[in-house]
């Protein structure tokens, strides 16, 4: 296998793009990306999305797109894994070009959830769990992920306020994110009386639905081995776990998270006290304790320690969500994991401004598809 690397990233800001289709939205970090490089044309184009055939009645995302690029007769793929879709087009890419099969592959994440009521999209994203068991049985995700975090309060003895230092951290680093769809900071005593959702998730502890598109051009690190900025790519792991959550032995442990982390570190030859910076998956903030916990940055039942110590800020042991994560960033579903590796991209260049993260020189993503379902983990470094 070849070793490869990020050449070139683009993104989109995330808001609610209202003038734009899905496949302007998609096309613009693209663009983006063939400005910066000179290049019209790539040998694969590979589309992360998750909502588009039930939100936007459109489907064959990777040909759809390489047309409209003007990049025809190249490999089209449309990746699917719910919200780790980003991250799983992103793993595509990269395989096809370290096989040896291709030499450049565009990693393209969209999502245009605005196109849908809200209600409509939270029932299309209860598809990412069990229809049979969870969806059917009027289950939201918002609703799974209350159950998850009050099992882990009983069980570990916090409270919610305990969690609140996770939503004010990805709320600091926005404030400095460009691109972020809410720049504004907030207090514990907003997080506190913040709109219950599913007691104990409020408004607070969830992201927002929202608009969005990031892309990368990964291409075979000899071919750009010595140029300034180029990121390496390290290692990636993928898992997946019991579909359904009450079909777990233990759902307080995010096995298909360990998994992932494990098969990353092991590829890059790396354990977490490497680690500079980690851009979790703070879809919910009971999933961001569980997420440092099972990729070994926090003991088990101690994660919101961290947050509470202020081990996660940008000065911290373990940066996360340092240029706002789901929470503040924004979540478009199917972007989320390019947004994720854009950002790690900015953060090894050094070039994030009042949001960097000091002699950052590792950098892990962690992509979530479901509830801990199927996750993709990648490692970085300049």
């Amino acid at each position: 296998m070849r070793e490869t690397a990020i050449l070139e990233i683009g993104q989109i800001p995330v808001a609610d793009h209202w003038d734009k289709s899905l496949l302007e939205i998609a096309g613009e970090p693209v663009l983006q990306i063939f400005e910066k490089t000179g290049l019209n044309n790539v040998d694969g184009v590979f589309f992360g999305n998750m909502l588009s055939g039930a939100v936007n009645n459109q489907l064959h995302l990777g040909s759809y797109l390489g047309d409209w690029l003007g990049a025809r007769h190249t490999e089209g793929i449309h990746v699917e894994t719910a919200c780790s879709s980003g991250a799983s087009s992103f793993r595509q890419a990269l395989m096809a070009v370290a096989s040896g099969d291709i030499d450049t592959a565009i990693a393209v994440g969209a999502e245009k959830m605005t196109d849908a009521p809200a209600e409509e999209i939270t029932a299309e994203l209860a598809s990412a769990a069990d229809s049979e068991y969870e969806r059917d049985m009027g289950v939201s995700f918002t609703a799974m992920n209350a159950m998850l975090m009050r099992r882990y309060m009983s069980e570990y003895g916090w409270r919610r306020e305990n969690f609140a230092n996770f939503s004010i951290n990805a709320h600091a680093n926005a404030v400095h994110n460009p691109c972020a769809r809410f720049r504004s900071a907030i207090t514990k005593e907003t997080y506190l009386r913040a709109e219950m959702v599913n007691d104990p998730v409020s408004v607070m502890d969830a992201p927002p639905v929202v608009d969005g598109a990031a892309a990368v051009l990964i291409v075979p690190l000899d071919h750009v081995r010595g140029q300034l900025g180029v990121v390496r790519i390290l290692g990636s792991g993928a898992a997946t776990d019991n579909f359904a959550l009450h079909s777990r032995k233990d759902p307080l442990w995010l096995s298909a998270v360990e998994r992932s982390a494990k098969q990353a570190y092991r590829q890059a030859g790396l354990t977490p006290e490497d680690i500079d910076l980690f851009e979790a998956h703070d879809a919910f903030t009971i999933i961001s304790a569980l997420s440092l916990e099972a990729c070994g940055f926090a003991e088990r039942g101690k994660g919101p320690q961290l947050a509470e110590e202020g081990q996660i800020s940008l000065i911290g042991r373990i940066p996360i969500s340092t240029r706002g994560g789901l929470k503040a960033r924004g979540h478009p579903v199917g972007a989320t994991g390019l947004y994720q590796i854009v950002e790690a991209v900015q953060q090894l260049q050094g070039v994030c401004g009042k949001g960097q993260v000091p002699n950052a020189k590792i950098a892990m993503t962690q992509n979530i598809g479901g509830l801990g379902t199927n996750v993709i983990t990648n490692i970085f470094s300049l």
